[in-house]
């Protein structure tokens, strides 16, 4: 599902999961509470998952769902995760992003609507899709095969 908004960056996004601004704030480090609910982005390679090849599924640390699997995962050198599929369409929502004077078009969970990072297409790398998902390390977490 995508939708459009102009309001991506500094505007904590809305809330699906029910918690308060507050609430957020208390179950988030400073780091993740950025990320995930003001639309921050991480810096280039230093997240935690943009190299790792270990099996398992993505999850979303603000709220445990289920977003990608590692077999989605490639080499893509942007310096953030990427994947050219999530793991189910409705795990996240695909949102028009037109903060930084430009058009993207920014992923967000659909279970908690927490900012993930955004999508890109037509770049021509050799996947199955001609997407790349390019998300932050912190929004997600790895569970392990």
């Amino acid at each position: 599902m995508t939708t459009d908004s102009n309001t991506a960056g500094s505007t904590p996004v809305s809330d699906a999961a029910g918690l308060t601004d507050e609430q957020w704030r208390a179950k988030l480090t400073p780091e993740e509470y950025r990320v995930l609910r003001q639309a921050g982005t991480e810096a280039p390679f230093v997240g935690e998952y943009t190299d790792t090849k270990t099996t398992g599924v993505y999850r979303c640390r603000a709220c445990d769902a289920e977003l990608f699997r590692s077999d989605q995962k490639f080499e893509s050198h942007c310096g953030w995760p990427s994947f050219f599929s999530p793991l189910a369409g409705e795990a996240i929502i695909e949102k028009v992003d037109r903060s930084m004077g430009m058009k993207r078009t920014e992923v967000l969970c659909a279970n908690c609507h927490s900012h993930l990072g955004h999508v890109f297409e037509g770049e021509g790398y050799d996947t199955p899709t001609d997407l790349r998902y390019c998300i932050n390390s912190i929004s997600m977490r790895l569970e392990e095969a």
